[in-house]
């Protein structure tokens, strides 16, 4: 396969079924019973709406990234592209299109988690300029015990 011709745009509710298909094929992606749900994401859209990508090639959606903010910061979740689609700019893409419509909000910084067994994603992170913070701790609390997240394998 040559340079896929690709484009990139924001992401709308309608894009879910494409996106949640794309999301179920990457290894090691972590998908929310109740926060990766048509709901749930539909909710997440609905408070930034202009901040999601996707990026579509061949008449598909080959990308995407969740990206929203609350005032102060952003963050991306689920970023990826498909396996055939890497390695030609598409992530790359879709990441300064997320930190645009961020800036455009009028955010200064924004961040992302990255699983520390995710290696890929973690060569991809600091190939294009990110830094790996050593300065802090990550913590989070469960508020609904019910949304469980599975693991691609």
């Amino acid at each position: 396969m040559g340079e896929p011709q690709f484009e990139i745009r924001e992401m709308t509710i309608d894009d879910f079924p494409e996106v949640h298909k794309l999301w179920m094929t990457i290894k090691g992606f972590g998908i929310r019973t109740i926060d990766d749900s048509k709901e749930g994401v539909e909710r997440f859209i609905k408070r930034n709406p202009t901040t999601s990508i996707v990026a579509e090639a061949d008449g598909k959606i080959v990308g995407s990234i969740l990206c929203g903010h609350d005032g102060r910061r952003g963050c991306f979740y689920h970023v990826c592209v498909a396996e055939a689609y890497r390695k030609h700019g598409i992530g790359k893409t879709m990441a300064v299109a997320a930190m645009r419509a961020l800036k455009a909000e009028k955010i200064n910084k924004v961040c992302l988690i990255a699983f520390k067994d995710n290696e890929i994603g973690n060569c991809f992170w600091k190939s294009v300029g990110w830094t790996f913070r050593e300065d802090l701790n990550y913590y989070d609390f469960t508020l609904n015990e019910e949304n469980i997240t599975n693991f691609n394998k």
